[in-house]
């Protein structure tokens, strides 16, 4: 039966295409959503950037979304205390990769950032390791990771201690975003919604101060949006959909395809051309992604 409707969420479109294609789909408007923010930082704090991403994300996410409103009716469909505290955690987990992503990308390259912030993933593909082909398919990832990173911690080391702090976060988001998924109540888009509301709360404290002119120009307030609907709304609404639909330790190593996609996004949006390692290193991680969905 198809895991739409044995969870009793509606068949749209998204659930009707393979989750790998939306991964995929989700993936390339992200890092081209974070390109065109690297070219906001010098109007707007990095920090700015990222909470009117994220503020921006949370308004049409919420409108669209209605989390007060549960899916499917019926007693269980409430906010009750460990929903609510499952989706704090969530959108602490998302507020904090956000920022600890811009902040890197500040300092390097964007197809370097992703490469160090894929610890995180790793570590979650390596505990939802069962057979030598998911074996396999993490150490030809991680070669991959390595080789597309080539970074000396010498040359910026508050970049990339800040590229490993999201790759942290980022491993509490696919933790955190598979239990939210998996309930069938909040893991359509009120789950998601909630948690980008509290991000942006939470966030707020930090980004809000300098992002005035932000507000006070409407082009760049545009732009500011945009990169929140391509950077979050579409690919983690996505990457809901995905998650539902993929174990954990799969859809984990399937993110082995984001260096590759941010090094595109990075030479097309930034200029930022890779060298023959990176160019070997996303040959590693798109073969280990192919390895990796015929592990089961």
């Amino acid at each position: 039966m198809d895991a739409a409707a044995s969870s009793g969420r509606p068949v749209t479109l998204a659930w009707r295409l393979p989750p790998q294609l939306l991964f995929v789909i989700g993936a390339l408007t992200q890092y081209v959503g974070a390109g065109l923010a690297v070219l906001l930082f010098a109007r707007v704090p990095v920090i700015g950037v990222a909470w009117l991403r994220v503020l921006a994300a949370a308004v049409v996410m919420v409108l669209w979304a209605r989390p007060w409103r549960l899916d499917g009716g019926g007693a269980e469909a409430r906010w009750t205390p460990a929903r609510i505290r499952l989706v704090v955690g969530f959108g602490l987990a998302l507020a904090g990769m956000n920022a600890c992503f811009y902040l890197a990308i500040d300092h390097l390259p964007l197809g370097t950032a992703v490469a160090l912030e894929f610890a995180g993933p790793i570590a979650v593909t390596a505990l939802g390791s069962r057979g030598r082909r998911d074996a396999l398919a993490l150490t030809t990832a991680a070669c991959g990771v390595l080789l597309l990173a080539d970074v000396h911690v010498s040359g910026s080391p508050l970049g990339v201690a800040l590229a490993l702090a999201a790759g942290a976060c980022w491993a509490g988001y696919i933790v955190l975003g598979h239990r939210v998924a998996a309930d069938a109540a909040i893991g359509g888009r009120q789950g998601l919604a909630a948690a980008m509301a509290l991000g942006a709360l939470a966030l707020a404290p930090f980004g809000a101060p300098g992002s005035l002119d932000a507000f006070l120009s409407p082009l760049l307030l545009v732009a500011c949006v945009a990169v929140g609907l391509m950077s979050s709304v579409i690919p983690y609404a996505l990457d809901q959909v995905a998650m539902a639909r993929l174990p954990r330790a799969r859809f984990a190593l399937l993110l082995a395809l984001l260096p590759a996609t941010a090094t595109v996004a990075g030479l097309v949006v930034l200029g930022q051309v890779p060298g023959v390692a990176e160019t070997v290193g996303i040959a590693l991680v798109v073969a280990a992604t192919a390895l990796g969905s015929h592990a089961e």
